[in-house]
This record gives C-alpha cells, structure tokens and sequence, in this order.
C-alpha cells in the first residue's frame, strides 16, 4: 500500500467534507441536531475552525459568498480537494512519481504555515463573532 501526500490526504478530507456538507442539511431538518463548537460552547470563544460546518454546506450548494463570510478556509480546503483527485489518479496511473518524505526543514516551513493560517482563521472568527 503506498503512502499518500499531505495534499492527497488533505484532498480526501475535502471530498468527505463535501460529502457530509451536502447530506448534514437534511440530517438537521430531520433531527433537529446541531453541531456546535466545543471551545465556543464551554467558553464562548469561538476557534479557528468556527464556521466550517456552515461554510462547507454553502459552498456545496454555490452560495460563495456564505462560504467565505462563515470561514474562507474552506477556499483552501476545496482547492486541495480539486487537486487530489487527479493528482491520485496520475499516481496510480504511473505519470506521476509517488510522494517523496518531506526534510524536517519543510515540515517545519509547513507547520509554521499552518499555524499562522490558524491564527488568521482566529483573528478573522473572533472579529466576525466579537
């Protein structure tokens, strides 16, 4: 079995977000149920990832501008899900090389990026959500 990109991986979790997102409307219109933020929940600050549930479910349904106003992460997350799927596909397929181990050097590029992305996200929920 072979190892999958970080990009691929963040392309799978697209692609089942995109599944939840179109089915999660018609689970609360049927239960009621909700899916709240722990951390807004227990201490009424919202985290970084505020806003993804409704911003994934407008997107799949074409409300663009919903999305971004409710998390524009999910631009990113969509892109690599875009991306995965061929890319998958062209690795299976032999075009493309498999993914190469990335140097503890651009693991650490990578977490910086991502971690600065998190704040973002943060800065921007906690300004939406005062």
């Amino acid at each position: 079995m072979r190892e999958f990109s970080v990009p691929e991986r963040l392309g799978g979790l697209g692609a089942l977000v995109a599944v939840g997102a179109a089915v999660w409307p018609t689970v609360t219109a049927r239960t009621g149920a909700g899916l709240p933020c722990p951390l807004r929940t227990l201490t009424g600050v919202p985290c970084p990832a505020c806003g993804l549930t409704t911003a994934a479910v407008a997107l799949v349904r074409g409300q663009v501008e919903t999305a971004f106003q409710a998390n524009p992460l999910i631009f990113g997350l969509a892109a690599f899900t875009a991306v995965a799927g061929p890319l998958v596909a062209l690795r299976a397929a032999g075009v493309l090389k498999p993914p190469r181990s990335w140097s503890s050097a651009r693991r650490r590029q990578v977490g910086w990026l991502a971690g600065l992305t998190a704040l973002a996200s943060w800065i921007f929920q906690l300004h939406r959500l005062g």
